[in-house]
């Protein structure tokens, strides 16, 4: 598997796209959290957009992630979800309550 990556586009409407691929854990969350912290708190961005296409797994660290970011900003997920991924978000019930769109549906997050 490939390396871990968070890769920070540029804002456009408002929105803060980031684009995360491979594994997330307890021990390679930092520079997620850390494009997080900073997009949440950046001057003209009104939404988060994490585009999740490329991960491989998140474990209950990732999910504390999403569901702190839930509660403090506005954030969209960006998809089809991988599976490893899906199953955590529907097992967990945060499936529902996550704005989650589909990429190729409409080039979201393109």
């Amino acid at each position: 598997m490939g390396p871990t990556t968070v890769t920070v586009l540029p804002d456009r409407d408002g929105q803060r796209v980031l684009r995360c691929a491979g594994e997330f854990d307890f021990n390679t969350l930092a520079p997620l959290r850390a494009a997080c912290d900073t997009a949440v708190t950046a001057p003209g961005v009104e939404r988060l957009v994490l585009d999740v296409r490329g991960v491989t797994f998140g474990d209950s660290t990732f999910l504390n992630l999403l569901l702190t970011l839930y509660r403090t900003c506005d954030l969209q997920l960006v998809g089809p979800l991988p599976r490893q991924l899906a199953r955590l978000l529907a097992v967990t019930g945060v499936d529902r309550m996550l704005t989650i769109k589909d990429a190729t549906a409409d080039g979201a997050a393109e």
